[in-house]
């Protein structure tokens, strides 16, 4: 079978989102992971599906992987150390890529690659998801309404009916959030600060009551990088957490469940973050457990003289029949969403890029409309 498009890191929550939402669409996929026993039931269910294992160390094995598969396209759900080598891959296969976003150093690297994937007719997108993701295309879709931008705030906020622990997202990239310090931009510079010591808390109007803090996140970079002539000056990211997941992940924190440094279990050296991750893998959420999460950029500059302000924001809630996935289709879906653009050429741009850049607003919120995902503009709905 000749695919459409090849999905790695399609075994995790991301992938089988991914997946699920380009088959029903009607797309052929190859699903590309390391347990094919979690992707099974989209095997049995979607007959234009196959899947193969692959390991994203291994450039020209991947290389060849996606070559061999026939598909243009690759969406990349593998956890973002290791975008760099999968562009690299995708470049090798004459291979669109996009992935769910990096770190700041690797984002950098990413869009250094620009001419490249230019002369060799190849887009990648790097941040495709959630935030990164549909906060860079509301982004884009307000900062054309403002003939300067002074400041720009951005993050995410979520909760649940059941107060019990599930995995947000990604467990590992959570853990990051958490410790490493958060790239921000203030007066035109870049500057650190340790996540805890910004904490508060706030209430917002659709969460309730969340725990805030400063995180790293590549959107820092990108919205200076794609606005500074605009005047931009200030780059804030946020993260809220409700306190019945802030305080499970502080704990882990404390017990020393972040630590990359290996240890000796019954004659095999592994990482307590690695024996976290596996073990969260299987944790599955309470009956009846659901979720809702707001996406929102906040832009502060001037229309013809005056002062402006912006709120944009993305409103989630479980979809019915995604209940397995509670508030994670936010980034899954995008990324499907993006891709399919590529795929289509509704996307056409050759080059590396984020979304801001290049994704159609209009478009992109119409898909998102469909899949349930509403997007506001100052409190008024325009999807």
């Amino acid at each position: 079978m000749v695919f459409d498009f090849v999905v790695l890191g399609a075994t995790g929550m991301q992938g089988r989102i991914v997946t699920r939402d380009l088959a029903e669409n009607g797309y052929r996929i190859l699903m590309c992971g390391r347990d094919k026993k979690r992707i099974d039931h989209l095997l049995y269910k979607y007959r234009k599906t196959d899947f193969e294992f692959f390991d994203a160390r291994n450039i020209e094995k991947t290389a060849h992987i996606i070559k061999r598969s026939g598909a243009d396209v690759v969406v990349n759900c593998v956890e973002g150390d290791w975008n760099l080598n999968i562009l690299k891959a995708c470049i090798k296969a004459n291979a669109s890529c996009l992935d769910l976003g990096s770190e700041i150093p690797m984002t950098k690297d990413q869009l250094a690659l620009h001419d490249k994937l230019q002369k060799k007719n190849l887009i990648s997108l790097t941040g495709c998801g959630s935030v990164p993701g549909i906060g860079n295309v509301m982004l884009n879709h307000a900062a054309k309404k403002f003939d300067s931008l002074h400041s720009i705030e951005v993050g995410f906020a979520w909760n649940s009916n059941i107060k019990k622990f599930v995995v947000p997202f990604s467990i590992s990239s959570i853990i990051d959030e958490f410790t490493e310090p958060a790239t921000n931009v203030k007066d035109g510079r870049f500057v650190k600060s340790r996540p805890m010591d910004s904490l508060i808390t706030k209430k917002e109007p659709f969460v309730g009551k969340e725990k805030c803090m400063y995180v790293r996140h590549p959107e820092t970079y990108t919205f200076y990088h794609y606005f500074k002539n605009k005047g931009l000056k200030n780059v804030r990211f946020y993260a809220e957490f409700p306190p019945h997941s802030f305080d499970v992940i502080a704990k882990l924190i404390e017990l020393g469940f972040n630590s990359d440094d290996k240890i000796l279990v019954e004659g095999v050296r592994v990482t307590p973050l690695d024996v976290l991750t596996e073990t969260l893998k299987d944790l599955k959420y309470p009956k009846g457990y659901k979720e809702k999460e707001n996406l929102w950029v906040r832009l502060y500059g001037a229309k013809k003289g005056e002062h402006k302000t912006t709120l944009m924001e993305c409103l989630v809630n479980t979809n019915k029949g995604w209940e397995d996935a509670g508030c994670n289709i936010d980034t899954g879906m995008p990324a499907s969403i993006m891709a399919q653009m590529v795929k289509e050429k509704i996307i056409s741009e050759k080059g590396s890029f984020a979304p801001e850049a290049v994704v159609p607003p209009e478009l992109f919120f119409k898909e998102l409309r469909k899949r349930k995902m509403v997007i506001y503009e100052n409190g008024k709905r325009i999807n």
